[in-house]
């Protein structure tokens, strides 16, 4: 079974709005592993890995976002697994302290 992982950088109004927490729930209802975290510079940074398929579809999901957000744009990348490693021990899907 192939893997993917994505980096992804989201940016619009998505922070104060829920969408670390919207993002943590739908990762985990698709079975991804991965983190999310806000950044100082307003946006969010999330790391998807799981099936492709599904990772292709958090991506989709990611440019809408929860209700009370605005997504102006959303960009990704492949990365390495040891970004995984940035998870807390334990967990498969993690909501990071801001950076």
């Amino acid at each position: 079974m192939s893997r993917a992982i994505l980096q992804v950088m989201i940016r619009g109004r998505v922070q104060g709005v829920g969408y670390r927490a919207w993002v943590e729930y739908q990762a985990t209802a698709s079975g991804l592993e991965g983190w999310v975290r806000n950044r100082r510079d307003g946006s969010v940074e999330a790391l998807f890995a799981g099936a492709p398929n599904h990772v292709a579809d958090m991506v989709a999901l990611c440019r809408h976002g929860p209700p009370s957000s605005r997504v102006d744009s959303v960009t990704s990348e492949t990365a390495g697994a040891d970004e995984l490693n940035l998870r807390r021990a334990g967990e498969k899907f993690s909501v990071l302290p801001t950076v």
